[in-house]
């Protein structure tokens, strides 16, 4: 189920033509940029509506095949349930004032942006590795598993790829990157790695020291929590990291559509950008916004070890049924064999 939160116009005008937001970032999180848009367009009340990632997908393919009408502007970490959106025809065109400088790889077709850049990172628990640095590889990460045994047992988390899109996102994108990914998977299962659906349960365990390490963990939401608690680190694996993004579109059935490009505008423009990098703590993807917690300085700093994940219809195949339950079955069956 959704959690609805509503922000009325700041021209306190109880008739304002209402934004309505579907988003897999929680509302907190999104509050600034949510303000940002408003201070910009104080005509414009926004009912955001947070969801699951595959609830978004749902609920905009179920409205528009009702004939009803959707949301206004669609802000996903699932890439490739963004993307399926956009090629089956459930997405428009949105010629923008930065459509053209944006990144290619970041731009498909005008209909979907990817408007973040963000790792897939190890956290950890501080206290637990004062006496030795963390893994900072997958090679390192299987070796502490299997040093640390019983010491770790049940005390490593990850995301539940079934229940998780950028979970799922995450492993099918080291599957491809990793040829021994297998084995980390395996080493994870013999430690009784314990699965969620969302981010903010794993560090919450990482940060009060029931879990020692999380894997794959979405850098932004690390970011965040570290800031808050001090106990938390983050490792970007040296090995490779995996960058997904969060894609924005515009619904072909979105009820008031020019809100929803000019949410999404604001979202692209150098204050929206720069209040997503400063505020959210989520790496900005716009060529115009310098500085850290940006694409261009993180490749500036790391360079191959980045590996982003490409906005188009390549993403797809992570949807093919027959693939994505072979490997959700292999997963499982890793996990349970250890």
């Amino acid at each position: 189920m959704a959690d609805e939160v509503s922000y009325p116009a700041r021209s306190g005008d109880a008739e304002a033509p209402t934004l309505v937001v579907y988003s897999s970032l929680d509302a907190p999180l999104a509050e600034p940029m949510i303000r940002g848009f408003q201070d910009a367009n104080p005509d414009v009340a926004v009912k955001y509506e947070d969801m699951l990632t595959g609830e978004i997908y749902d609920r905009i393919v179920r409205e528009t095949d009702a004939g009803r009408r959707t949301a206004d502007f669609a802000f996903s970490s699932a890439m490739d349930l963004q993307v399926k959106l956009s090629n089956d025809g459930y997405a428009q065109v949105s010629n923008l004032p930065m459509s053209a400088r944006w990144p290619k790889w970041a731009n498909w077709r005008n209909t979907a942006y990817a408007l973040t850049f963000e790792p897939a990172v190890f956290v950890y628990h501080k206290p637990s590795f004062v006496k030795e640095p963390p893994p900072s590889s997958r090679a390192e990460l299987v070796d502490y598993l299997k040093r640390k045994g019983d010491a770790v047992h049940g005390r490593i988390g990850t995301y539940d790829i079934e229940r998780s899109g950028v979970g799922f996102l995450f492993m099918a994108r080291d599957q491809e990157q990793f040829g021994d990914i297998w084995s980390v998977i395996g080493a994870m299962g013999a430690a009784g790695v314990k699965l969620y659906s969302t981010s903010s349960a794993i560090l919450e365990r990482v940060s009060d020291g029931r879990f020692v390490l999380g894997y794959n963990i979405l850098g932004s939401y690390a970011a965040d929590w570290a800031k808050r608690h001090p106990d938390v680190g983050i490792v970007l694996p040296k090995d490779y990291t995996v960058v997904m993004s969060r894609i924005g579109l515009v619904p072909q059935a979105a009820g008031e559509p020019a809100l929803g490009r000019r949410y999404l505008s604001f979202f692209m423009s150098k204050e929206g950008q720069t209040i997503m990098a400063r505020k959210l703590q989520i790496p900005a993807v716009s060529p115009e916004v310098a500085g850290e917690n940006t694409a261009n300085t993180m490749q500036e700093l790391l360079g191959a070890q980045l590996r982003p994940v490409p906005v188009s219809p390549g993403l797809m195949v992570y949807l093919d049924q027959v693939k994505r339950a072979r490997l959700i079955a292999h997963w499982n069956e890793v996990l349970r064999t250890q």
